[in-house]
């Protein structure tokens, strides 16, 4: 007899679901059961929150959802920072948990894995979709994914009650085709939007992680009208070596002034969100000029109350607006020339902005770049990661990515490396954190051995939480909490049977770390003398 958990399973793989991330228990043994003898290839973590983790880093170099099996109960409660850190990021995950009998649901009798209601606690963070019935399985992966992929992409769960998921399946129907993103035909605003484009003296791009596909209309729109093009820590490599690249952080003083002196500005799948756009706190950036916004989510577009809001996908209304541009006259041939000019002086400006020490760590991360090309570059908390989202240029799109930003989640590295490397089979894959951040999920590096990963897990140990600390200091508040007690890292890699390498802060020692050093994965120690 095929179960509701067994044709669950197969409703995943008719959606194009090739792995999923999940620690079994008795409330998910039927979803187990349908992957027996399934394709779907099944990675477990250490840890449910790496699930999560896992499969956000899975979706962000994928472009697919990303799929996590969790019990009831702790099980979800322990995914639920993943699902945070999803939701900020617009990352498509989809977490599929048990729930208890549908009978015991808001009784308090004190089932294992009991909560007051479930749903409710999800449906403040994401949608969340309770099966109730064997013959709504279809509609409710269908809606699940809708939620995923629809509009703006982000989390959804779908719960189901250990009666029901037991129950004999329904008679298998279609699959319906996934909806797409909202479309831009005949936009009242594009006509307008590129008018102005066309007119403007001085216009600039700011592109978010929502036009990371969008990279080829970007690039022929931004030499068409000569604009630079500021990439936020989610866009950078979209427009790699090329002049009107500007892969610096928008809180950076010499980019809010190539934005303030800007005549016209196209912002593109960016939600101007303070920690990528005043992380210094020194205020909002001021309300950009004649501001053209493409969004795919309303809400967004309602926040910033744009001059011209387009919305739909990024990439469709990027191309839209270029081939309109492309009707018009012929624009100036010293327009790229300015603009190249004006790009050359933010990036100058901006890698003046750095202080010493970020000034070294980006070098270090160029190191990282130059001798792993089209690197994945997974980071945490961790200052080198901090530099680098101010002023870091990357050499592939989606290559550069963590959770120093929007949500923040310390500890995210480890899993969504792991996801990373699985999407992107082939590809090298650096784990960047903290001696701090790797406390908090150090056991996905075992993960990363079960599955041989090409992963090279590079600990930046300043022995504690060196950020917070500089920062407590910088407020001349006494450094309090941040000198947790590091991993001895050579036998903690001993123990994950990971080749170690420790070395000092330099370029040198860490090029040959990365050329000569062990294959990965590997557990490279960058330590630094407090």
């Amino acid at each position: 007899m095929k179960t509701v958990g067994m044709a669950l399973v197969q409703g995943l793989q008719k959606r194009g679901v090739e792995v999923v991330f999940g620690i079994p228990g008795v409330h998910t043994i039927e979803l187990y059961r349908g992957l027996s003898g399934s394709p779907i290839r099944h990675v477990t973590p250490r840890h449910e929150q790496g699930a999560g983790f896992m499969a956000d880093g899975y979706a962000r170099v994928s472009g697919k959802p990303g799929v996590a099996f969790v019990i009831t109960g702790p099980g979800l409660t322990n995914a639920l920072t993943a699902m945070a850190q999803a939701r900020a990021d617009s990352v498509p995950v989809l977490v599929i948990s048990g729930v208890n009998r549908m009978e015991s649901h808001g009784k308090g009798r004190g089932h294992l894995h009991e909560l007051p209601d479930q749903a409710a606690m999800i449906k403040t963070l994401c949608p969340s979709f309770t099966l109730t019935t064997a013959d709504a399985l279809e509609v409710v992966l269908d809606a699940a994914f809708h939620a995923m992929t629809g509009a703006r992409p982000g989390p959804a769960h779908i719960e189901i009650p250990l009666d029901i998921m037991s129950h004999p399946a329904a008679p298998e129907r279609p699959a319906q085709t996934p909806a797409l993103p909202p479309a831009a035909f005949r936009h009242p605003h594009l006509d307008a939007a590129a008018d102005l484009l066309a007119q403007a003296k001085r216009p600039v791009i700011l592109v978010g992680g929502g036009a990371k596909r969008a990279g080829a209309p970007l690039r022929a729109l931004a030499e068409r009208i000569g604009a630079p093009v500021v990439e936020t820590v989610n866009a950078r490599g979209l427009l790699p070596h090329h002049p009107l690249e500007v892969p610096a952080s928008p809180s950076l003083p010499a980019i809010r002034a190539l934005i303030r002196e800007a005549d016209c500005t196209l912002a593109i799948g960016t939600e101007f969100g303070p920690t990528d756009y005043d992380m210094y706190q020194r205020g909002p950036l001021p309300r950009p000029k004649n501001l053209i916004q493409i969004d795919i989510c309303p809400d967004q577009l309602r926040r910033q109350n744009a001059d011209l809001p387009l919305l739909g996908d990024a990439e469709r209304l990027t191309a839209q607006l270029l081939e309109r541009l492309e009707s018009r006259a012929p624009q100036p041939s010293d327009r790229a020339a300015d603009g190249a000019s004006r790009a050359a002086k933010a990036r100058s400006e901006a890698l003046a902005d750095l202080s010493a020490d970020m000034a070294h760590q980006l070098g270090l991360l160029e190191v990282m770049r130059d001798n792993l090309p089209g690197c994945l570059i997974v980071g945490d908390s961790t200052q080198p990661v901090y530099a680098g989202n101010l002023y870091y240029a990357h050499d592939r799109a989606g290559g550069w990515f963590n959770a120093a930003t929007g949500y923040g989640a310390l500890g995210f590295a480890t899993g969504a490396a792991v996801g990373a490397a699985l999407a992107a089979p082939g590809s090298d894959v650096i784990c960047l954190i903290g001696d701090g951040g790797l406390q908090f999920s150090p056991g996905e590096l075992r993960t990363a051995v079960d599955e041989s990963l090409p992963i090279r897990f590079i600990v930046w140990n300043n022995a504690g939480f060196g950020e917070i600390a500089q920062s407590m200091r910088d407020a001349q508040t006494e450094v309090i909490g941040c000198t947790p007690s590091p991993l001895r890292l050579e036998p903690f890699a001993a123990a994950c049977d990971l080749p170690y390498r420790c070395i000092p802060p330099t370029p040198e020692a860490l090029r040959a770390a990365l050329t000569q050093g062990p294959a990965a994965p590997c557990l490279i120690e960058i330590r630094i003398d407090p």
